[in-house]
């Protein structure tokens, strides 16, 4: 028999000890939506390993999103089954040496680092130096990675000379993070140009939105001939980016300078987000800036980054709390336009981008026309662990 959501919910408050009698369908109701989508995700995939339906272990960005979001999860309930279940990946690739399986080191790959976020929670639970072994080889892959001739991380060896707002939420966190847990401040300074050497290259003033890419050397084929950046707004892009910028100051000093700057561009991107912020539904558009022009849709991922920035930096103080009402609304439309409930009691997440960049192999010339031809599916990590990271926001500021 097909265990419906609230079969689930009960198993799950059995399993803790709580008497089945007790689980109303108003207890049931009160599941978090944090704890609805993470308790989905496990149930799909019984190894996190698996996600993107892996047939094998793999290195990656989009596993690092979701197994983080369990880890944020463990924190904000107190349940170690997320904490065991996201430790399942780190184990899996980590070996008894400290070497990253499957990590391909001389593809300078910014996407590299963003998995490695899951490691310092691993390495202070346990003391197990593999951990900090790999944690280290991320580092050094970030002392070497190329640059512009402004010290901006190339977004991978075989993108010269470009920078994407993509890249900022793979490394700069992760980069915060080492300088504070293992005390190398020499970090800061370097953050704070990666995020405010994006945003001069490719802040638009007209519509307070930032381009998904720049290219330095103004030779790629999506390349504005002028400034070098990408011709359109690409939500999701954006949505890393705010992200990004929320996350490093969990990590940097009180006090350091270019704290002005980037509490500048916090506010700033609030202010441009909620902005298109889709006015009916709460959430927003593919193509950031193009509302109804047909073709366009309402996409997941970027809507639940949004959600997690505007909660994330209302709970911080960053932004005014006058946000927060954008936040709610946002969150709610997650809720109603993109979650369904499957007939086995898990949730869906629908709507969600499968993948896009700019260049490369393919037509990747960054037009609308690419960002809405791209496959749109469901349950993606990209939305699925942005959706649990929104959630628990959303939850703090509740």
């Amino acid at each position: 028999m097909k265990k419906t959501g609230f079969n689930i919910i009960c198993s799950l408050l059995l399993a803790g000890g709580m008497c089945a009698c007790t689980a109303t369908s108003k207890q049931a109701e009160e599941i978090k939506w944090s704890e609805r989508m993470a308790q989905s995700e496990m149930q799909r995939f019984p190894e996190p390993w698996m996600i993107e339906k892996a047939k094998k272990p793999r290195w990656g960005y989009t596993h690092g999103l979701v197994v983080k979001s369990m880890l944020e999860e463990w924190k904000h309930t107190g349940d170690t089954a997320y904490y065991n279940y996201a430790k399942i990946y780190a184990d899996s690739l980590i070996d008894t040496e400290g070497r990253i399986k499957t990590m391909k080191y001389l593809s300078f790959n910014i996407d590299n680092i963003n998995a490695g976020k899951i490691l310092f929670d691993f390495y202070e639970k346990t003391g197990d130096g593999r951990y900090k072994v790999a944690m280290d080889t991320l580092r050094k892959q970030l002392t070497e990675q190329p640059r512009t001739s402004e010290g901006g991380f190339w977004h991978k060896l075989i993108y010269p000379h470009q920078m994407w707002l993509d890249g900022i939420f793979m490394a700069s966190p992760y980069l915060a993070q080492y300088g504070k847990v293992f005390k190398d401040t020499t970090v800061n300074a370097d953050i704070v140009n990666q995020i405010t050497l994006i945003a001069r290259k490719t802040y638009d003033p007209k519509t307070g939105l930032y381009y998904h890419g720049w290219d330095e050397s103004k030779k790629q084929n999506w390349a504005n001939k002028e400034t070098g950046c990408s011709p359109n707004f690409w939500s999701r892009s954006i949505g890393w980016y705010a992200a990004a910028v929320v996350d490093v100051l969990d990590y940097m000093p009180a006090q350091f300078e270019g704290r002005d700057s980037i509490m500048t561009i916090i506010n700033t991107l609030a202010e441009g987000i909620v902005k298109y912020q889709e006015p009916e539904t709460g959430v927003w558009w593919q193509v950031t800036d193009q509302n109804n022009r047909k073709g366009n849709y309402l996409e997941s991922s970027a809507s639940s980054l949004f959600v997690y920035f505007l909660c994330k930096a209302v709970n911080k103080g960053y932004i005014p709390v006058e946000y927060k009402a954008a936040a709610e609304h946002g969150f709610n439309g997650l809720i109603k336009q993109f979650i369904k409930e499957e007939p086995d009691g898990s949730y869906t997440i629908t709507n969600c981008c499968a993948v896009a960049g700019l260049g490369g192999k393919g037509n990747r010339d960054g037009s609308f026309a690419y960002y809405i031809g791209e496959p749109v599916i469901e349950n993606d990590p990209k939305s699925v662990g942005s959706f649990i990271l929104a959630a628990i926001e959303y939850e703090k500021m509740k």
